[in-house]
């Protein structure tokens, strides 16, 4: 990209249709997808915007909910592989199917992505499990509340199941939520 286009998008305004979804979010980034539409950074989540009014309706994934956003660089674009975390149980989450996003202009995007996705990391601990595999156990702000959210993550799927590993997890995730540090 050249110099006064990154100015441009840098210091400029979104396109009409990221700022139309947006609404009252501050849009804090945005980049062109190869496919058409945008994928937005806004201060409620990351917006994946249709091209027009026909493509559906715009997706929100709220930055707490971001299990991964990984960037792979190329030319000007690239491509964010984003998982999302899916609740599947009080306390208990479970990565999501990941969504590929291919972009052919990233902008500022990357960056923002991963600041944001970071502030919203307080802690994260792994634990090994006792038969194979591992927990992670990560606490996080969450918009609108006062307390930090802890949640488990297990490395694989089948181990919410096994009661072995539940009581290890339980255990390790009192721990955490005892030592927590609500200063941080």
């Amino acid at each position: 990209m050249n110099p006064l286009a990154r100015l441009r998008q840098r210091f400029g305004r979104p396109p009409e249709q990221v700022a139309a979804a947006a609404g009252a979010e501050d849009v804090l980034a945005w980049g062109a997808r190869s496919s058409g539409g945008w994928l937005a950074a806004t201060s409620a989540g990351l917006r994946a915007v249709p091209a027009g009014p026909d493509d559906g309706a715009p997706d929100l994934l709220p930055w707490h909910l971001v299990g991964h956003a990984r960037w792979a660089a190329a030319a000007t674009g690239g491509t964010f592989a984003v998982t999302p975390l899916v609740e599947v149980e009080p306390g208990v989450q479970a990565r999501g199917a990941v969504t590929r996003h291919v972009l052919s202009d990233a902008g500022e995007l990357p960056a923002v992505v991963r600041r944001r996705v970071d502030q919203t990391v307080v802690a994260s601990q792994r634990h090994p499990l006792p038969a194979g595999g591992g927990v992670v156990l990560v606490a996080r702000r969450v918009p609108g509340q006062a307390a930090r959210e802890w949640s488990v993550v297990f490395d694989d799927d089948a181990d919410r199941d096994d009661p072995a590993a539940r009581q290890v997890a339980r255990e390790r995730l009192a721990a955490a939520v005892d030592s927590d540090d609500a200063s941080r």
